[in-house]
């Protein structure tokens, strides 16, 4: 539901997307009333995002590129711009590294990692959060976190490793059933050419200790390969770049990855928690 409060917080991106919704509308001479209909919304939603009320969705960036965009591709640009601006604060700095990752290797040991998550674990994950979050913001994170999905299939290629740990396979989020079938999902896409996924079991060394004690990490290496490490806690995000430092937590996550199953034991226990035979 659009709100007047948020004509107050909208950020940039959002005013210039309401700035251009108008122009481009006026400039065809059509009323709020006649555009909403062309684009399947009604006239108060098409004057919640002229006036920042409402963020215009993904779907509506695309119909009015469709619609009034005139072929020059405003609405599409916006649509990314948008999306960008979806995300968390903290994490807008890491988004587009991720997307063009050349390769991405993740350790988490509280949750499945983003980009894994099916729609439902990450409703309930955002959802059951704190502070807590409107149903119209849980929805914008819902469908950000879901769009990053797109890395599975980009070309170039991205190679994707995760390692997770195995007390969040346990963990249940939203309920047993929502579980099996995210265990479902991320097998399926352990099995992809271009991704390994890593379990790091609960038993891994002679008394339970693993060198991932001090929280999840990610390893990025860029298209110029350059290599990066990206790191949150607490909703607060740490980007480094230092070689030495990176160096560092390349070294731990190889250590981490050493004391995991391997990639086929990894997934025959996932599958056996999925409850497939």
């Amino acid at each position: 539901m659009a709100k007047a409060a948020n004509k107050e917080t909208a950020g940039g991106v959002t005013r210039l997307v309401s700035h251009l919704a108008r122009a481009f509308r006026e400039r065809e001479n059509l009323t709020q009333k006649e555009l909403g209909a062309m684009l399947g919304y009604s006239a108060a939603a098409v004057s919640a995002v002229e006036t920042c009320a409402q963020p215009a969705s993904d779907e509506m960036l695309a119909k009015m590129e469709a619609v009034i965009g005139a072929g020059m591709g405003v609405f599409e640009v916006a649509r990314e711009l948008v999306r960008l601006d979806r995300y968390p604060l903290q994490f807008q700095d890491f988004i587009l590294l991720e997307q063009n990752a050349l390769t991405l290797c993740s350790f988490e040991p509280q949750v499945i990692y983003g980009i894994f998550q099916t729609e439902a674990y990450a409703r309930a994950l955002i959802a059951g959060g704190f502070p807590v979050l409107s149903d119209g913001r849980v929805n914008e994170l819902v469908e950000a976190r879901i769009a990053r999905t797109v890395l599975f299939d980009r070309d170039p290629v991205a190679l994707i490793e995760f390692i997770v740990d195995e007390s969040a396979l346990h963990r249940v989020i939203g309920s047993k059933a929502l579980m099996r079938e995210q265990c479902r999902h991320l097998a399926q896409l352990a099995r992809r050419r271009n991704v390994t996924v890593q379990v790091l079991p609960l038993d891994c060394g002679l008394f339970g200790e693993h060198a991932g004690v001090r929280g999840g990490m990610h390893l990025v290496e860029t298209p110029k390969h350059e290599r990066l490490v990206y790191m949150e806690a607490q909703d607060e995000s740490l980007l480094i770049s230092d070689p030495t430092k990176v160096s560092t937590y390349s070294q731990r996550y190889a250590k981490i990855r050493a004391q995991a199953l391997g990639p086929r034991e990894s997934l025959d226990l996932i599958e056996r928690l999925a409850g497939d035979p």
